[in-house]
């Protein structure tokens, strides 16, 4: 039984938030359907279930393939054959699941949940070493992981930690790290640790795999099943997701869509499930005839020669179509103009935040008249105060790239577009003040402060600001207004600040944003 002292010293494991495979933030995404994918789950449950397989399953393909669809799947099925051990779903630009810094502890925090064997072993770890959770990736494998199971009661069993999109992770060093740490799990005997690894075939993660021993993983590329297996899953989903869209609208055409019209689409696909998605939550939205907006994808534009020409045409299309319809010239500027300032800040923003938030750190009075005709690429909740996120990051890579998104309405300019969240943040810090909280006792501990009460003087906007106007900054393309406004801001909201990160447990990310900041000012 977990003791009062173990369950206080487990509490301090820091658990990213989002990164299990049943958190909260992915419970609508879709999984596969029953009768899709059947060889290559078959292949993963084979993997799982021969003793003397590879450690690693490297699950790879190009983006809109469907691995993260795999991946939950895969983790629902282990997690109710009680073969589960852990999950991670690296997502960019979502706080805490865009690195690798919670990433081991995250795991160590569910491997408590999982195996509950590992409790005494795990909080003995944390009290031996003191400072486990400010060491690095290593220490934190070897203590909270790697060690407690080989010093686990003997069991013979086998668990998987499923990790989903690790190209996602921001740091590239970080990905070979953990790609060589996870390989030691192969010297487990009694407890087995079993790895799947999903991610796109990148330089990093190829080279991560390079240097790992030839028996330490084994590998499957997505791309290159044979297009007719591929072709078959995807028309099902097509009849399936269309068929129930009839359903709900109770379309009177019959049938819809015929035979030959689900043939188009899944042409049109070209073996990616990001397309076939993206096209029924297109055809599906409330706001528009299902009949009319299947037209739109039927209609032949030659677009683009690219590699991604598929993806990159729908996407085109989806924008053409959604965002400035049949509006006249002047209007058809300022929607596009709003499209890159809204949807731009949301690509490339570092952690995701309501609608109405998003509003407040542009300077907006509302967002919603622009999102609500993009529901089929992004996550629009109809609750405002529920995060926005994009459905699939090959959106986010079509609109940074002005070689697939040749429409320059669309294109977003990523330095742009940082530096202008910069000059947001910097702004919203000018509102900072001394006592922020109005606790009027400077002595009062952070730990006694009711978190409704920090919430209610430090809304989100404001706490993504403070965490975050640096890296806006180092990525944008500042000119020298904007050193100036730096400037102001150390002599006038500086201390301001770091009451603000204290309040919100940010100190030791001030610090290295003051020296990161120290750097940038010499180089100038």
């Amino acid at each position: 039984m977990q003791t009062q002292e173990q369950q206080k010293c487990l509490s301090k494991l820091p658990d990213a938030e989002g990164a299990a495979y049943n958190h909260r933030l992915w419970e609508h995404e879709d999984r596969c359907l029953p009768d899709t994918r059947v060889e290559l789950r078959r292949t993963i449950m084979d993997w799982f279930e021969d003793p003397n397989g590879e450690c690693i399953f490297w699950l790879n393909g190009m983006a809109g393939t469907g691995k993260s669809t795999i991946s939950r799947t895969v983790a629902w099925d282990l997690a109710e054959k009680k073969r589960l051990a852990a999950s991670f779903f690296f997502s960019r630009g979502r706080g805490d699941i865009s690195h690798a810094g919670q990433f081991f502890t995250t795991i160590a925090a569910q491997l408590t949940r999982s195996l509950p064997v590992l409790r005494p072993l795990i909080s003995k770890a944390i009290e031996e070493h003191f400072d486990i959770l400010k060491q690095g990736l290593s220490e934190q494998w070897k203590h909270l992981i790697l060690d407690p199971l080989k010093k686990a009661p003997a069991q013979l069993i086998q668990l998987v930690v499923v990790i989903d999109a690790l190209d996602e992770c921001d740091s590239k060093d970080d990905i070979q790290l953990i790609l060589k740490l996870l390989a030691q799990a192969k010297c487990l005997e009694t407890i087995r640790l079993r790895v799947l690894v999903t991610s796109r075939p990148e330089t990093p993660i190829l080279l991560g795999f390079r240097n790992l021993p030839g028996e330490a993983y084994q590998d499957f590329v997505l791309h290159n099943i044979p297009p007719p297996t591929v072709n078959q899953d995807i028309s099902i989903f097509f009849r399936r997701k269309l068929s129930s869209v009839k359903s709900e609208l109770e379309l009177s055409t019959t049938p819809w869509p015929d035979e030959p019209t689900i043939q188009r689409l899944v042409e049109k696909a070209a073996g990616l499930f990001i397309y076939a998605a993206t096209i029924y939550r297109f055809i599906r939205d409330n706001n528009h005839d299902p009949e009319d907006q299947l037209s739109v994808i039927l209609e032949d534009h030659n677009l683009s020669q690219s590699p991604t020409k598929h993806l990159d045409d729908m996407y085109t299309k989806l924008l053409q179509h959604s965002v400035v319809g049949n509006q006249i010239v002047h209007v058809d500027d300022y929607l596009a103009v709003q499209f890159r300032k809204i949807v731009g800040s949301i690509i490339i923003m570092f952690d995701v935040m309501a609608s109405k938030e998003i509003a407040k750190l542009l300077h907006l009075r509302t967002i919603s008249t622009t999102l609500v005709s993009l529901r089929s690429v992004l996550n629009v909740p109809d609750n405002e105060g529920q995060p926005v996120r994009i459905f699939h990051p090959s959106f986010r890579d079509f609109l940074l790239d002005p070689q697939r998104c040749l429409d320059s309405r669309f294109s977003v300019d990523s330095q742009e577009t940082h530096i202008t969240l910069f000059r947001n943040c910097i702004a919203l810090l000018a509102e900072l003040r001394q006592d922020l909280c109005n606790l009027r006792e400077p002595s009062v501990s952070v730990d006694d402060i009711p978190e409704h009460i920090i919430q209610q003087y430090i809304p989100p906007h404001i706490r993504y600001a403070s965490r975050y106007w640096f890296q806006h900054f180092q990525q944008g393309n500042p000119i020298q207004e904007d050193m100036d406004r730096i400037l102001k801001f150390l002599e006038q909201d500086f201390l301001h600040w770091l009451e603000a990160l204290s309040l919100i447990r940010e100190v030791s990310n001030g610090v290295l944003m003051v020296k990161g900041l120290e750097l940038a000012l010499e180089v100038r």
